[in-house]
């Protein structure tokens, strides 16, 4: 656990505030809005490190959850970052470079392919060594598909 001017990030799932999480993907991000609490669950429950910033020790009962990053990764070439949010109020006080600093600097993580899909924060993650794919023509994508996604979770489509 890190901690910074009160603020603290830890990687314990277990300290993790489902309930922030789910609301701001859910109901703030343009990545996942209307997302199932069931998807977010299974999404950190999947990832191999999950990072939660909180204002207070999140080992006391007053602690607050105030960000969110979760990295898919085999620890050894690739990485992916992704649902990285700081809640609007929090915003402003450098805690999203901290937070990047932190993920970045994991020695398991460091020296991956480390990827990430961003429409508004390019210079955010230029800060910590990301730029545009190169050989995009190398490169192939499956579409998501979030029909069997649900399908595979047995969850209601709600359109």
């Amino acid at each position: 656990m890190l901690e910074q001017d009160g603020f603290f990030i830890s990687t314990d799932k277990s300290f993790l505030d489902v309930e922030v999480i789910y609301n701001f993907l859910s109901k703030e991000s343009y990545w996942l809005k209307g997302t199932t609490k069931e998807i977010v669950e299974a999404s950190i429950e999947n990832s191999i490190i999950c990072y939660g910033i909180f204002e207070g020790n999140p080992t006391n009962e007053s602690a607050k959850q105030i960000g969110f990053a979760r990295v898919v990764s085999d620890l050894v070439r690739f990485s992916w970052l992704g649902d990285v949010f700081i809640l609007p109020e929090y915003r402003g006080r450098g805690l999203s470079k901290w937070l990047m600093s932190i993920i970045t600097e994991n020695p398991k993580l460091k020296g991956t392919s480390f990827q990430l899909a961003t429409k508004d924060a390019h210079s955010l993650y230029a800060q910590f060594g990301f730029k545009p794919l190169e050989q995009l023509e190398t490169r192939m994508a499956r579409p998501l598909d979030w029909n069997i996604i649900n399908e595979a979770y047995r969850l209601k489509i709600n359109n």
